[in-house]
């Protein structure tokens, strides 16, 4: 009963801290420009939470995820004009949608382990990438289109305060969503693959139907991330699927903590806000980007939250 009330504990401080930390920005920063950013932060760490899930859970690497990214956008941006669909209604088309072909495409995919499961996620990624960019006539193409701006209740969602809260609302439930599954009997048979799919295997976990499962959740977090940037921006591109969004949604996972839903949002973060932040250096700013990215590695390993609270215990990082 006692290690019952400690997980809920742990779960319902967590989201608090998350609730706490949203509530309180808007107090903090000193114009809407950096509301605007707080929501990037959001919206990226949306995708995170969901990447994180498949990751640092399940163990499984995927360096197309973007590709979902890319398809939950894209709902939004074509469900009005083509298909004549609301664009609160081309949300769950696009998470619908993504989570259909994350299911198709994860079956044979899924079976791969290691680098060649990295590198068939690439090709997946990069297919979409090729699709939204190529058929111009109907996505734009490389120049990308305009996105309808969503309307509810006949009010318009709109402005980068507005927005601030609708991402940050998000956030809060995907990181609700994400808590409760890693305590479920899923989450323990996730992270049972994660330590060795043979042994979770022994143990009977049916470890092609977990592995599936993360996979389908993961991309449907990422469909609506990128549904809520699109609609935000009132306009996206085919850059929003690109391999470097991939890589750099891997890298908010990776930097900020395997396994740990605060470390997504904190890699999201940091992966959002430094590059606004070192401006300052004009051409040196990449070479920074990357120079503090190693560091953070070279010296919390495990991840920015993970390291900290382990160094808080005492026990290194």
């Amino acid at each position: 009963m006692r290690p019952v009330s400690r997980l809920l504990g742990s779960r319902l401080a967590t989201l608090l801290l998350i609730a706490v930390v949203i509530v309180v920005i808007p107090f903090l920063v000193p114009s809407t420009f950096h509301l605007r950013v707080a929501a990037l932060v959001w919206i990226s760490a949306l995708a995170a939470v969901g990447l994180n899930l498949l990751m640092g859970n399940a163990g499984q690497v995927s360096l197309g995820h973007a590709g979902f990214f890319g398809i939950g956008a894209y709902a939004v941006a074509l469900g009005p004009p083509q298909l004549g669909i609301p664009p609160l209604a081309s949300v769950l088309f696009g998470a619908i949608g993504a989570g259909v072909i994350a299911y198709v495409v994860g079956r044979p995919l899924l079976r791969l382990r290691g680098h060649y499961l990295a590198i068939g996620t690439l090709g997946f990624g990069v297919l979409v990438a090729l699709v939204l960019t190529s058929e111009s006539a109907i996505t734009g193409g490389p120049d990308g289109m305009a996105v309808q701006r969503l309307t509810v209740f006949g009010h318009r969602i709109s402005g980068a305060q507005t927005w601030y809260w609708v991402t940050g609302a998000a956030l809060l439930v995907g990181a609700a969503v994400a808590l409760n599954l890693d305590a479920s009997p899923t989450g323990r048979a996730l992270r049972a693959l994660h330590d060795s799919e043979v042994a979770a295997m022994v143990a009977g976990i049916d470890v092609a139907r977990f592995k599936l499962r993360v996979f389908v959740i993961s991309a449907v977090y990422a469909a609506v991330a990128g549904s809520l940037l699109a609609l935000m921006n009132a306009f996206i591109t085919p850059d929003a699927a690109g391999f470097l969004h991939s890589i750099e949604l891997v890298t908010m996972v990776v930097v900020g903590g395997l396994g740990s839903v605060t470390g997504a949002i904190a890699g999201a973060a940091l992966l959002v806000t430094l590059p606004q932040t070192l401006t300052f250096l004009q051409e040196y700013e990449q070479a920074m980007l990357g120079l503090l990215i190693m560091l953070f590695m070279i010296f919390l390993r495990r991840g920015i939250v993970p390291s900290l609270v382990s160094l808080a215990r005492g026990r290194g990082a």
